[in-house]
């Protein structure tokens, strides 16, 4: 096939460009921007465009399919030239719905914790040596790349977005998958430029269920009071629904974490956090959902160190741990903060949080994260004000994202790179924990050590 990506430089859509390639289908791109990683690893298949920016007369009706990124706008002009010749446009999601129509799939959805039991499950079916397609929201240790699509497998894990899938496609991207195995991890409202009230943000998640194929099964996490009102209601008595909760754990000295099953078994793992112990504990039980046994999955998430960005370690010694984390919505800020305090709780913990995504900005939505970092010793805010001039979002006042917090003494606001920059060179690097929190990059913040 001949497929043209427009916005090739997304995070998944670069690396789908790349698997695509790698199956031997034509693939070309465009991009008005495109950042590292996805810069040298287009450049390296031979796929970077030759210049930045939208080039319409490179659309023609020898394509089979364009496939769009959400970074693209509704009237780019590759995209007005390909619906003008009726060539088929299709999102990325739908894209590989197409691909995978024929083989059984699986969607681990929720609020928080896709990414990383998405990669729990391919961690273990590596180690089992059972092959899937997948798509997955970080570059994992073992693979090539984020997705993987083989028509001669049987079998697709796709991390289940709820956010849009293309300027043209305002429907959430996991509508589109259709699975015989999923899981809900949780449920906590977000993306408030899209979703604009906390009930048509769960709306998304009730329609999700009604998507599952006939018999589906559904894993849920009942520790959620959110999830477990939407269960109740819930009139599809062909689901299997099988609940989860986090078990009994608790820190070891060495900074491993022990786990207590309800089945009188107990595992040693190298994540650390509640939220990371209750994500194990969802993967264990949608990995026995899909035949793998409890005995082989605890031998083979022993050695999983985690998704990139996800609790990703920076640095460490005998008495100090440093991590970056993708955290951004309030649920997972207030769950990785605490989980991190309570992994080590002799030692101060300083926490910096970056104000980076659209909600995140809002001034109507700053309050829902309010407590969200009273587990931290020493909490530390941070927004760069020329985010919100290109967001074209009004100005923030320090003193009212502090007040949105809560009325911690602990808590300070800042505002620029340099005061950051000076923040962090204060941060004691022994007897001390430190956490990173962003979806974006601290713009730029040297995170050296000594």
């Amino acid at each position: 096939m001949r497929i043209h990506f427009i916005a090739i430089g997304g995070s998944a859509m670069h690396n789908l460009a790349l698997a695509l390639h790698d199956a031997g289908h034509q693939v070309t791109g465009s991009d008005d921007q495109i950042l590292e990683p996805s810069r040298s690893r287009l450049s390296a298949a031979g796929l970077l465009p030759d210049q930045d920016g939208w080039f319409p007369q490179g659309i023609s009706k020898e394509l089979d399919a364009v496939i769009l990124g959400m970074h693209a706008r509704p009237d780019n002009p590759e995209l007005v030239r390909a619906q003008e010749l009726g060539i088929s446009v299709q999102s990325y999601p739908e894209f590989l719905y197409n691909a995978t129509a024929e083989q059984e799939r699986i969607v681990i959805g929720g609020s928080h914790g896709k990414t990383t039991i998405t990669s729990m499950i391919l961690h273990v079916l590596r180690k089992l040596n059972q092959p899937v397609n997948y798509m997955v929201g970080a570059q994992l240790e073992g693979f090539d790349r984020m997705v993987l699509l083989d028509p001669k497998l049987g079998r697709a894990i796709f991390e289940g977005d709820e956010y849009l899938s293309s300027p043209i496609d305002r429907r959430p991207k996991f509508f589109w998958y259709r699975p015989h195995f999923a899981i809900l991890t949780g449920i906590a409202w977000d993306h408030i430029n899209v979703f604009a009230t906390e009930a048509i943000y769960l709306d998304q998640f009730r329609q999700f269920i009604a998507t599952l194929t006939p018999h589906a099964t559904l894993v849920w996490c009942q520790d959620d009071a959110t999830l477990r009102d939407l269960m109740q209601e819930t009139q599809r008595d062909d689901l299997q629904l099988i609940p989860y909760n986090t078990p009994a754990h608790a820190p070891l000295e060495s900074g491993t974490m022990s786990v207590q099953w309800d089945d009188g078994t107990s595992m040693t793992t190298d994540l650390i956090g509640s939220h990371n112990i209750q994500n194990v504990s969802g993967a264990r039980a949608l990995a026995t959902a899909l035949g793998v046994s409890t005995t082989d999955f605890d031998r083979s998430i022993a050695d999983f160190k985690g998704a990139s960005r996800r609790l990703e370690p920076l640095h460490s010694h005998s008495d100090f741990h440093a991590f970056r984390d993708f955290a951004h919505a309030p649920s997972k800020v207030r769950a990785t903060v605490s989980g991190v305090k309570a992994s080590y709780p002799q030692r101060p913990l300083t926490a910096f949080f970056e104000l980076h995504t659209f909600s995140s900005l809002n001034r109507e939505f700053l309050h829902t994260y309010k407590d969200a970092l009273a587990s931290a010793d020493h909490a530390v805010i941070y927004y760069d004000p020329d985010v919100l001039k290109h967001k074209k979002m009004p100005a923030l006042d320090p003193a009212f994202v502090q007040s949105c917090f809560g009325e911690h003494a602990s808590i300070e606001v800042i505002d620029s790179l340099e005061s950051l920059q000076e923040r962090w060179n204060q941060v004691p690097q022994s007897n001390h924990t430190l956490l990173m929190m962003s979806s974006g990059w601290f713009q730029g913040l040297d995170m050296s050590f000594d």
